[in-house]
């Protein structure tokens, strides 16, 4: 009893067994997209060493979350998250061996990894909006806050262990043994989704595919957008989509340019952000309570931007990670609670289509930010993009302060199975 109540939310949302199941397997399957990113990303600046290319392959694996989130959010709901996230998953097993095949035969080149970046990000495009509202038929809905905050946690966790594994197997094997540990890590999800058996209709599978489709999405857009609080959580996303999180797909250059570093500085970088994620989502989880969220998404805003800003005026790798640690708990506070707060106050048959709108806008449109902070940084530097793009963002924070004291209290108690309006 002591010891539940020590670690509290977190330990029950793992006495779910089939969250567990699923929550462990699909964790291994995360440390391979990352060890796989961290490849990709390493091999781009090695073949170009120009950050207008890591800014068009960061454009090419993430805007497909822009182009098909809300289409996969529909077809979800209408065909069933498991059915989706098998077939995506077989997709990344696929694209991991022709990876593997392409570095082998010597034909890897920048054109490529874009094209094959486009095919990842279609997979994850068409895979995150299932995965993420699958966890609501997995736990009991007492636990889905902290079950949230655990999804969180274990890709944060992921996100320090996998550029960190990804930077050793690049330092000490090959590319080619890079992708192959990725691959592996795919293929045993693909195999445990098969022993994951969700509850009925909260798992989606209402219907089949058909042109019902395009009117699901648009009703899935109007519902965000009429909900004056979801919407008001969805602007907010956007800011930090847009001006604050590109800043991730610029550690490469930040290592080499900035830093002075190879792979081990990028794998600093990236595992520092994940890092102070991780302990912010370790914290939410034991919150695990709605109340006052909304005041930590308002102001994770001010903090995340500020961190920014004193990352970009240091030159010293061990300054710069400590402020990517703040930066990287603020980042996922906000997140988190943007999420915990949408699926408190959405409707069920609409859960799929609102956590797509979600995943658009806070992992999507860092695919439009990149691109426009990669040809910035390429005229006015790196350190300086990054600047301007958190003091945009802190500006954007003040006009944010009133609407969030107003709607809090309404999104904080909005039901799962209430309309919202």
């Amino acid at each position: 009893m002591a010891e539940s109540r020590f670690f509290g939310g977190i330990a029950a949302a793992l006495s779910n067994p089939q969250f567990r199941l699923y929550w462990s397997s699909n964790a291994v399957s995360t440390i391979g997209r990352w060890v796989y990113r961290t490849a990709v990303a390493w091999l781009a600046w090695e073949l170009t060493e120009d950050p207008k290319w890591l800014g068009i392959v960061a454009f090419a694996d993430i805007f497909p979350m822009v182009a098909l989130s809300i289409f996969a959010g529909a077809m979800s709901d209408r065909i069933g998250y498991m059915k989706v996230i098998r077939s995506t998953q077989l997709g990344m097993i696929v694209l991991g061996i022709a990876f593997i095949g392409t570095i082998s035969a010597g034909y890897l080149s920048i054109e490529l990894i874009v094209c094959l970046s486009i095919f990842h990000g279609t997979m994850e495009a068409l895979a995150t909006p299932p995965r993420i509202s699958l966890v609501h038929a997995l736990v009991r809905k007492e636990d889905l806050s902290a079950a949230i905050a655990m999804g969180s946690a274990m890709f944060n966790a992921c996100r320090v262990l996998g550029p960190a594994i990804g930077s050793a197997l690049l330092l000490w094997t090959t590319p080619e043994v890079v992708m192959a540990v990725a691959t592996a890590a795919f293929i045993q999800f693909y195999i445990v989704t098969f022993f994951i058996h969700a509850r009925g209709g909260d798992a989606g599978g209402t219907g089949r595919i058909s042109w019902e489709l395009v009117e699901d999405m648009k009703q899935g857009v109007i519902y965000a957008w009429k909900h004056v609080g979801i919407r008001f959580i969805m602007l907010m996303l956007v800011v930090v989509g847009m001006l604050l999180r590109p800043v991730m797909e610029f550690a490469p250059a930040f290592s080499a340019d900035v830093f002075g570093r190879g792979p081990d500085g990028f794998g600093m970088l990236l595992s520092s952000i994940g890092g102070g994620a991780l302990v912010a989502a370790l914290w939410m989880a034991r919150r695990g309570r709605t109340d006052g969220v909304t005041r930590l998404v308002v102001h994770s805003l001010l903090a995340q931007s500020l961190a920014l800003i004193l990352f970009s005026m240091t030159s010293n790798i061990f300054v710069g990670c400590a402020f990517l640690i703040v930066f990287g708990f603020f980042m996922l506070m906000g997140g988190i609670g943007s999420q915990t707060l949408i699926q408190n106050a959405v409707d069920s048959g609409m859960r799929a289509r609102a956590v797509s709108l979600f995943i658009l806008v806070s992992w999507g449109l860092p695919a439009l930010g990149a691109l426009a902070m990669g040809w910035f940084a390429s005229y006015f530097g790196l350190q300086l993009a990054v600047a301007v793009g958190a003091a945009l963002a802190v500006v954007a924070w003040l006009g944010s302060l009133r609407p969030g004291v107003r709607l809090g209290p309404g999104l904080e108690a909005i039901k799962a199975k209430k309309s919202g309006g």
